[in-house]
């Protein structure tokens, strides 16, 4: 899988990563250590060399996975991982990141996220020159090569890169979410900023497998996303019935057809890459195939088109979850 640059920072990443919030377990059901594991792994031996987890994703447990999973291979691949919101003081910064790298089995991050901004999720207010002063200190003493935010807003975004380098930005976005643009998107391609896009695959719904009838298990957090419910999920539906002849006319998924539209190469859009989730191996080697997808600029656009017929029905709120 070709790899691009993260940013200025000189680490290369591949565009299609893998996503492990699923391996914490907490908010997913049906989550085995085993198969989560054997998916990484496989991932990994198909081209994904970029692995993203959190903290926060089962209290460490998602890191402790991929350490298992990735361990004898660490020089080949990229870990990056994210501080939670209510870790954002000086000294919550260097011990959170000293979890991580136990819980990552590594001494070194490659790329170090603030999860969510101070304050979100009813956390404290920590000024982000305050944060940022232990990101850079961590980046000094070798523990971190690169540093990112997640869930920014452009404002935020501009306020952190007053106190140092940030390299990536990581917020949800697919072909049916798309609150950064055009904001976001302009300005991480004036400043070299690339995008990690989470949620790439809508949490499954551009692959086309749930159907108007579909049931959630219970205590599956999906039930909370606002693409999975009302007018929204119907607007999908059609969406992605438009999809599928492209789809087919290049003999691939549903699911590759939209995250190679993502991480589509332009002059004209900054670098964005598709983190991408996986169960099992075969979700792994699938996703792995949609970096090899090469659409044409015809087609792209046809497929931006179709997607505008969710995007632009949703209301103005930039999280993808109503939790209340």
């Amino acid at each position: 899988m070709e790899k691009r640059t993260l940013g200025t920072s000189g680490i290369h990443i591949s565009p299609i990563i893998m996503g492990t919030w699923q391996a914490g377990k907490r908010m997913w059901v049906g989550i085995e250590d085993s198969e989560t594991i054997k998916a990484i792994r496989s991932g990994f031996e198909a081209g994904i060399t970029t692995v993203d987890t959190a903290e926060v994703y089962g209290t460490g447990h998602s890191e402790q996975i991929v350490a298992q999973a990735l361990k004898d291979v660490r020089s080949q691949v990229v870990y990056a991982t994210k501080v939670f919101a209510n870790h954002l003081k000086y000294d919550q910064v260097i011990e959170a990141c000293d979890r991580s790298l136990a819980n990552l089995q590594t001494d070194y991050i490659d790329l170090y996220q603030i999860h969510w901004a101070s304050g979100t999720w009813n956390s404290e207010i920590v000024p982000i020159a305050e944060t940022m002063a232990a990101l850079n200190h961590l980046k000094q003493m070798g523990k971190i090569r690169a540093i990112g935010v997640s869930n920014f807003s452009k404002v935020q975004l501009e306020e952190a890169s007053q106190y140092g380098r940030i390299d990536s930005l990581q917020p949800p976005y697919s072909l049916f979410w798309r609150k950064i643009e055009p904001d976001l998107t302009n300005y991480c391609l004036e400043h070299k900023i690339s995008i990690l896009a989470y949620s790439s695959l809508a949490q499954g719904l551009l692959t086309g497998k749930f159907k108007r009838d579909h049931k959630f298990t219970e205590g599956d957090h999906r039930v909370s996303n606002k693409l999975f419910n009302g007018e929204n999920f119907e607007r999908s539906q059609l969406a992605i019935e438009k999809l599928q002849p492209i789809a087919t006319h290049y003999q691939t998924t549903l699911g590759n057809l939209a995250l190679a539209w993502l991480i589509f190469d332009s002059s004209s859009r900054p670098q964005v890459n598709a983190i991408a989730g996986a169960r099992n191996e075969e979700q792994s080697v699938q996703n792995a195939k949609a970096a090899q997808l090469k659409l044409t600029e015809i087609d792209w656009l046809e497929i931006e088109a179709i997607g505008r017929s969710v995007t632009d029905f949703l209301d103005d709120t930039p999280i993808m979850w109503d939790f209340s």
